[in-house]
């Protein structure tokens, strides 16, 4: 199974979060479940290349 890493808060009555390799991508959900639920969805079409010009977080070494 892949895991993803994500960052998620409360705002009022809505949970909301982004992946931490697409953070220009921020979701919402009623419940932590949705949201989670959300997320997975926002992951396939992020990384099915159906979505053009999909920003990402990458590391590079450089030492």
């Amino acid at each position: 199974m892949e895991t993803k890493r994500y960052v998620h808060w409360q705002e009022n009555d809505m949970w909301l979060g982004y992946l931490e390799e697409y953070p220009d991508y921020i979701t919402q959900g009623v419940t932590l479940e949705e949201l989670k639920e959300n997320l997975k969805d926002i992951y396939k079409e992020l990384s099915s290349g159906s979505i053009p010009h999909v920003r990402r977080v990458a590391e590079l070494e450089v030492a």
